[in-house]
């Protein structure tokens, strides 16, 4: 039987570096990885792995490449025929698309169209186009969004990543590009990056400082579904060795196959930090601090209905607090990750 090759783009990030362990795990299929180790990316991720997994330098082909440019006749033979490709680039800092809004949306936007203009040509199998439960915007703590509610985003980061999901639904409508939309929650692992929340809560755990929790000014304290990032890369797979994907049948189909990939539990951000310092073995030393003085756009509670998935058969393979005991174990034994 062929080997399958996958492009995975965003192979830097700390979400693109679980998937591709996670395939040289669980398939003997080969990466294209492209990545510009420019913004949250970093070549030491992959590097580390390697310590581990010399074997897997044979199964991997890095393309250094800034997807707002057009992918170029040289690049594309590099690449060669791949029969996925996993987009999971994009800049995903709420807190800089508040900032810079222009310069964000821009990117996100240019590379999803440059990698929709190169699946046109080389026709995959599948394009899975990763996005977030963010496009959807807040809850009210209870309720979940299923897959095909309407896009309310509230901060231009989320609005970038629905501006990508539309764009790719009108290449799957318009040229039969074979698009897959997944929507997932916040994603936790190892080597993720320190601005990110569960970091930031190990960090003051570790140094004896205040963790901020935001609230809303009626005290709420907003909610999310934590999952490990592994755990995401294991859905993809399971859609990818179980589905086809669906082409646009006038009358017939109207919208692309779409996944929600939620985590185990939601977890208030107080729940969280109180059991992270609860697997540390450390007190937990905290304020509330009202959110939108700090963050305009800030949702306090997100949901995603999972069911579509799940009823599917898919289940995570690891819980929630053993993937969270074995990232902050792991951050412990290296802590040049937490700096």
């Amino acid at each position: 039987m062929e080997t399958k090759k996958v492009l995975l783009t965003g192979i830097g990030g700390s979400i693109g570096c679980h998937f591709f362990a996670h395939i040289m795990h669980n398939t003997d299929w080969d990466v294209v990885g492209i990545s510009t180790f420019r913004h949250r990316g970093e070549s030491d991720r992959i590097s580390h792995m390697f310590i581990e997994h010399p074997e897997w330098q044979n199964r991997l082909t890095m393309i250094m490449h800034d997807l707002i440019g057009p992918i170029s006749k040289r690049t594309r033979e590099k690449i060669g025929q791949v029969d996925y490709i996993i987009n999971l680039a994009s800049l995903s800092d709420v807190e800089a698309s508040i900032h810079d809004p222009v310069t964000f949306i821009q990117n996100n936007i240019w590379l999803t169209l440059n990698l929709l203009e190169y699946a046109r040509e080389t026709k995959p199998k599948a394009f899975v186009q990763f996005s977030t439960d963010e496009v959807f915007g807040p809850t009210d703590g209870k309720s979940l969004y299923k897959e095909w509610d309407s896009h309310v985003p509230s901060n231009p980061y989320a609005a970038s990543k629905s501006c990508q999901e539309q764009i790719a639904t009108s290449y799957w409508r318009t040229y039969g590009t074979p698009v897959v939309i997944t929507h997932t929650m916040n994603n936790w692992g190892q080597m993720q990056s320190s601005s990110k929340f569960p970091v930031m809560v190990q960090k003051k755990i570790i140094k004896g400082e205040v963790v901020e929790i935001h609230s809303e000014s009626n005290g709420e304290i907003g909610s999310r579904s934590y999952i490990h990032s592994r755990n995401v890369a294991d859905a993809i797979l399971f859609i990818l060795r179980n589905t086809k994907p669906s082409l646009h049948q006038p009358l017939v189909v109207d919208k692309p196959d779409c996944y929600n990939i939620a985590g185990d539990k939601q977890l208030t951000n107080l729940e969280l930090a109180q059991l992270i310092a609860k697997l540390m073995g450390k007190e937990l030393k905290y304020k509330l601090v009202d959110s939108h003085s700090q963050r305009p756009g800030h949702d306090p509670h997100y949901g995603l209905d999972d069911s579509k998935l799940r009823k599917m058969g898919w289940k995570p393979p690891i819980s929630l607090e053993e993937s969270l005991k074995t990232t902050i174990d792991w951050q412990c034994d290296h802590l040049e990750w937490l700096s």
